[in-house]
């Protein structure tokens, strides 16, 4: 079934404006890159998706070609982020049959609440991997079709239609410091740290390389998760954030035609978070209780796992 284009992108986007681009998604089958990739399509690109699940990344990848008639989405399901070779697998075929690669989403991650405490090495190694290295083999795997991209729609100021550009999909833990989201602090300051080194490296040949950092989301697998569903039952936790809600998937699907499109030419380097100024508002976990008392009562449980 169809989803109504209000759910995913705001009326201000000219239809066509990516006609003849590719763009290339890991973490495609989760709820906010597909929102991301399901925008892209309806404004003319044709797709390709990555998740480590195959039926519900084939699935996915069938309803975002809903999005435009004649459309083209590839999913593909039971790829590995944290190993190259499965990436490059990925992109061979997504350039075998979609003709190349003009934007890529490095979206794929893993999160889960953990104090330092309980946190074993290999559960912050694996948030490392999906995350960091997931985003790193990403950018390796998609370079040489990103430079193949701008040099054939180059970044002039003045084309409307350019081509060789990643976004990366961050956090904002580390910008401050998050309890029990060490790992994930950790795992996406790589990431940013990532963008910053290919936008300054790439730059110079005309590609272009930024982070979006979402907030809480509303209906997102990460809220699911992660958020405290009594406090959102009761509209505490929302209020929490300075605009008072919390963000849809359009509002980050919006962020990303931005980026992609011409309104985002000389944009490089950047980090957009869309969280309604979240980032700045001190959280609590755990019900009422607020920091630092859910940590010196030590009565903290590990909510969810990776």
């Amino acid at each position: 079934m169809a989803v109504p284009r209000a759910d995913y992108l705001s009326p201000v986007w000219r239809d066509g404006i990516f006609e003849n681009k590719v763009v290339f998604c890991t973490g495609g089958g989760g709820t906010i890159c597909s929102a991301q990739v399901r925008a892209l399509v309806h404004l003319g690109a044709n797709a390709c998706i990555l998740g480590r699940n195959i039926e519900k990344t084939e699935k996915m990848a069938r309803s975002i070609a809903t999005a435009r008639k004649g459309a083209k989405v590839i999913g593909i399901g039971g790829a590995d982020v944290r190993k190259i070779e499965s990436l490059e697998q990925a992109v061979e075929r997504c350039v075998t049959e979609l003709g190349g690669i003009d934007y890529v989403i490095a979206g794929a991650a893993g999160n889960f609440l953990s104090p330092i405490a309980g946190l074993s090495s290999n559960a912050f190694k694996t948030v490392m991997d999906i995350d960091t290295i997931g985003s790193f083999n990403t950018l390796k795997a998609t370079l040489p079709h990103l430079l193949a991209s701008v040099k054939k729609s180059p970044n002039t100021g003045t084309n409307t239609s350019t081509g060789g550009r990643i976004i990366f999909i961050s956090a904002s833990f580390h910008f401050t410091g998050m309890p029990l989201q060490t790992h994930a602090s950790a795992a996406k300051a790589g990431v940013d740290a990532i963008m910053a080194g290919a936008a300054l490296e790439y730059g110079p040949y005309g590609m272009t390389s930024n982070v979006i950092t979402p907030g809480p989301i509303a209906g997102t697998e990460g809220m699911a998760r992660l958020g405290d569903k009594e406090q959102e039952s009761t509209g505490a936790a929302q209020r929490r954030n300075p605009l008072g809600r919390y963000g849809t998937v359009k509002e980050i699907a919006d962020g990303t035609v931005y980026l992609f499109s011409d309104t985002g030419s000389y944009v490089n380097g950047e980090v957009l978070v869309i969280d309604g100024g979240g980032w700045r508002s001190p959280g609590s976990f755990d019900g009422e209780k607020a920091y630092p008392d859910y940590l010196l009562e030590g009565q903290f449980a590990r909510k969810s796992k990776l």
